[in-house]
């Protein structure tokens, strides 16, 4: 399970998110993009001591910042279902395109770059030497 798929399945739930500088924060997520950035809404924020709670309509988490979250259990079996339901309309496993005889696709020579020789290392047949 990719942790971009998990959080794209929290939106809208409930979450905790802990900073790498010991803050936390608890609130719904509303976003979330590539680099992991989150935007949280109806956050309460704790400082790393644990002594100071602040309240805040929204806020704006760099992906980089973060050192775990913590979502519902619900989430997590949802995303899971997800995925084996998927996999199971796919056909497992490599999706079935054809063998190693076909080229699959990749012009006369088969993906081997353009000039002669048997692939790796050496002169390629290619007179020299």
């Amino acid at each position: 399970m990719l942790p971009l798929g998990l959080l794209t399945a929290a939106q809208g739930h409930p979450m905790l998110v802990e900073l790498k500088n010991g803050e936390t924060l608890n609130g719904h997520l509303v976003s979330c993009d590539t680099y992991m950035n989150l935007t949280l809404k109806e956050v309460i924020q704790t400082s790393p001591e644990g002594d100071r709670f602040f309240r805040l309509p929204e806020c704006y988490v760099r992906g980089n910042n973060i050192k775990y979250l913590r979502m519902e259990d619900e989430i997590v079996d949802l995303v899971k279902d997800q995925q084996a339901s998927q996999q199971a309309a796919r056909g497992g496993r490599g999706g079935g395109q054809g063998g190693r005889g076909d080229h699959s696709g990749r012009g006369e020579r088969g993906g081997r770059g353009g000039r002669g020789g048997r692939g790796r290392g050496g002169r390629g047949g290619r007179g020299g030497g």
